[in-house]
């Protein structure tokens, strides 16, 4: 990258970009195929597409999916999402009222679900999420969760490489 002043041009030296692991789409199409009918499944009615983005953000910065936080941050961008709340999604406990009170919600059931180490999904967050989205939303949003977390996990084990996606590219959604 070259940038220019009045006074000087710098070129800064990047390190090199990985190669992925493995084209599993490639390897496996069943399989591939199988997640986008999963993904246009989760990604149906019910849910609003800034939220939904909000969400797989969310579960790839804790599962450091670095290929996917390139693609949803840039959906959510082009779905109309601020860059203001999607920087401040790492820190969402502190930067609440970046957020609405369903989306906090969201957020807590997307961490819970997505870092099942800690346990099971506790009562209370359950109970709150059931409080702000009906039954059908909810599932819905538990589907958004649970296939967020399954692509992450192809990604990040065979490396894919952020920074190539254009949205829309890869499922037409």
């Amino acid at each position: 990258m070259t940038t220019t002043s009045d006074h000087a041009t710098t070129t800064a030296e990047y390190a090199p970009e990985h190669s992925p692991r493995l084209s599993w789409a490639q390897h496996a199409p069943e399989v591939y195929q199988a997640m986008i009918r999963l993904e246009r499944a989760a990604s149906g009615q019910g849910l609003d597409a800034r939220l939904r983005e909000l969400v797989k953000i969310r579960a790839s910065q804790l599962n450091h999916c670095a290929f996917c936080l390139d693609m949803h941050t840039k959906d959510a961008l082009a779905a109309g999402e601020s860059v203001e709340r999607i920087v401040q999604l790492t820190a969402w406990e502190e930067s609440r009222h970046f957020y609405t009170e369903k989306e906090l919600v969201a957020l807590e059931l997307t961490e819970v679900v997505t870092v099942l180490t800690d346990g099971f999904v506790p009562d209370e967050v359950y109970e709150r999420a059931a409080r702000h989205f009906d039954e059908a939303e909810l599932a819905q949003l538990i589907a958004a969760i649970t296939v967020i977390n399954a692509w992450n996990r192809f990604a990040v084990t065979t490396r894919m490489s952020p920074g190539h996606y254009t949205p829309g590219q890869y499922l037409g959604l």
